[in-house]
């Protein structure tokens, strides 16, 4: 049987200004669904980010293999597309995603 993950995506940190998200915000998924009541906010422009990757990683697929570590890790890392100041009024976010195994009784 295929092992599942679950995906827990965090804000570590900000550059500039988000309008949606803050330090430590979390966005839980359990693809292909997010789980809302465990999710503080959602953004387009972070999902558009990271969308083609969930699939992989709710799968198991090594974040460096997908290029979001630089070493094998349990972890891995991705950024908002806003670019910020002086392009944009708004700020980049920068995002990290754990998994925990989803065990089904």
């Amino acid at each position: 049987m295929e092992k599942k993950y679950r995906l827990i995506i965090s804000v570590k940190e900000i550059r500039g200004k988000c309008p949606v998200f803050r330090v430590g915000d979390k966005i839980v998924i359990e693809s292909p669904k997010v789980i809302v009541e465990n999710t503080d906010n959602i953004c387009i422009h972070m999902m558009g980010c990271i969308l083609s990757m969930i699939v992989p990683l709710s799968r198991g697929e090594s974040f460096l293999s997908l290029g979001l570590a630089k070493e094998e890790a349990d972890r891995g890392y991705f950024q908002c597309l806003d670019p910020g100041e002086p392009y944009t009024n708004g700020g980049t976010v920068l995002f990290e995603i754990k998994r925990e195994e989803i065990i089904k009784l």
